[in-house]
């Protein structure tokens, strides 16, 4: 298996992953869990957005749970919080769709774990490019991408 950027990072942080594969082709985060055998509740996917000043944030959420867009303006003392838009993607974050991940991205932007990331010893972020994950302690995640948990998902 070839290293991602990702990985390499975890690497020289001394962090402990594993790496699972699954068809790059499948950009949905329920059928990516369900292709590497995992509960969908430990496997995160990253959004990025923007707020009403175009400072930009991210945050990783379970698969089958929703970013709460006002949950998230709130968190970051934010009037407002949008998604961006998918062609933004790359040029800001250095990720394409479906394989943005909350390690490794061209600038450090304020990051943002759901709080259901505690409940389990490990989970699963994209490992950066499509057809990668990386499974790692919650714990890790937050401490090597500065990330408070938050209550961020829709009830």
């Amino acid at each position: 298996m070839d290293k991602t950027n990702v990985m390499r990072l975890l690497d020289a942080s001394g962090i402990t992953y594993q790496e699972k594969i699954y068809d790059p082709e499948t950009t949905d985060g329920m059928t990516v869990a369900s292709s590497i055998g995992e509960n969908p509740e430990q496997v995160f996917k990253t959004l990025v957005t923007e707020n009403q000043s175009k400072e930009h944030f991210v945050f990783c959420v379970p698969v089958n749970a929703e970013l709460d867009l006002k949950k998230a303006a709130k968190v970051t003392r934010s009037k407002s919080i949008q998604m961006i838009h998918q062609k933004e993607l790359l040029p800001l974050t250095g990720y394409i769709h479906g394989g943005c991940s909350p390690i490794g991205m061209k600038k450090a932007f304020p990051t943002f774990i759901d709080e259901t990331a505690q409940l389990f010893d490990e989970i699963y972020v994209s490992g950066g490019k499509r057809g990668y994950q990386v499974c790692l302690s919650p714990m890790d995640l937050s401490a090597f991408t500065k990330a408070p948990f938050a209550d961020l998902t829709k009830n």
